[in-house]
């Protein structure tokens, strides 16, 4: 009896999962790989796993549908947040052990999240190539002015707010016209015009990819991405902060992940400021702990879209909106690609 407890026992040792953290890919998550992940590690003494997504709720609801996660920390857009904290996908966090709360920026802290960095989507261009580039989305629809093919990210998300703006509609009213059955018209009516020159991207790497190859003139592409690959490759890519838009993502734990305890203490490692201060310095997106955010050197700040200068004509995602609508307008954009 003795000898098969232990051998139980041994089995499950060697069949436990390591803290297995998902992030988004690319240089952010080579960034939070040297600032979070192998620190962690190594001041906890927890080995990692860590894996790479490209987001989509439905990628979360398949998890959790098949049973036991396994994914532990996974980083979500802020509709995704929203919409597995109402559908209890999630595990609730305890704030008192991540320690921070009062230090956090209020729209970074949830009952079911928390921040990780803020980031925008923009235009980039190679500076190189264009140099008096697009200055609006107006711009970017103009194949004339500026010719070659252009890069989306594919789905309804940021691209019907886009091709509203290219149609003259005002920032202000954006989400006003977006409501309304007519605005939904509208900017699939503007998506048709430029839908024969769209090259569409699914990881956020591609869209700079395509503008080192030539493939594409402008394209729309996360912040990070494009100054990432100008330190990089001494690229001189371009972005155009007027009309971008930003939004936070969160660390959120699956409900039932079988390191829900070093999940949460990876998070808390994460959200100190002494942290967070470092991932800018690898990576130019804004942090939510707002003693970190204070530390940051002036010509970093510069290019961050948490940035003053970078936020006065930026547009923040309107997050309801996409908890209300993203199911209907995602079935209404795959079935217009599939035209």
């Amino acid at each position: 009896m003795f000898a098969l407890a232990s051998t139980a026992l041994v089995a499950g040792q060697a069949n436990a999962r390591d803290l297995t953290i998902v992030g988004w890919g690319g240089v952010a998550q080579a960034a939070q790989s040297d600032v979070y992940f192998k620190p962690f590690s190594q001041k906890s003494g927890k080995p990692f796993l860590e894996e790479s997504w490209d987001g989509g709720y439905g990628v979360l609801q398949a998890k959790m549908k098949a049973g036991s996660p396994n994914w532990d920390v996974v980083q979500v857009e802020a509709e995704e947040l929203a919409l597995g904290c109402a559908d209890g996908l999630y595990e609730k966090l305890d704030w008192d052990k991540i320690g921070v709360k009062d230090e956090f920026l209020p729209e970074a802290v949830n009952e079911c999240g928390a921040g990780v960095y803020y980031w925008s989507l923009a235009m980039g261009y190679d500076g190189d190539k264009l140099k008096d580039g697009p200055k609006n989305w107006v711009d970017f629809w103009d194949t004339t002015k500026f010719p070659g093919k252009r890069s989306l990210r594919k789905g309804a998300k940021y691209n019907l707010e886009f091709a509203l703006l290219a149609d003259g509609v005002k920032p202000a009213e954006l989400y006003d016209v977006l409501s309304t059955d007519e605005g939904v018209d509208r900017a699939f009516k503007k998506l048709d015009e430029l839908k024969p020159n769209i090259v569409w991207w699914e990881a956020g790497a591609q869209p700079v990819q395509y503008l080192a190859s030539g493939e594409v003139s402008i394209a729309a592409v996360y912040n990070g991405r494009v100054t990432g690959i100008n330190k990089a490759e001494g690229k001189n890519f371009k972005l155009v902060w007027p009309e971008s838009m930003y939004a936070i993502d969160s660390w959120v734990i699956l409900k039932g992940a079988e390191n829900k305890d070093a999940a949460l203490d990876f998070i808390a490692f994460a959200s100190q400021a002494e942290n967070q201060a470092k991932l800018p310095l690898k990576v130019d997106y804004g942090m939510p702990n707002k003693k970190a955010a204070a530390t940051i050197p002036a010509e970093i700040d510069a290019n961050l879209p948490t940035n003053p200068e970078n936020l006065k004509e930026a547009i923040p995602l309107n997050v309801d909106f996409w908890i209300d609508n993203s199911e209907a307008l995602t079935a209404r954009f795959n079935a217009w690609l599939a035209q």
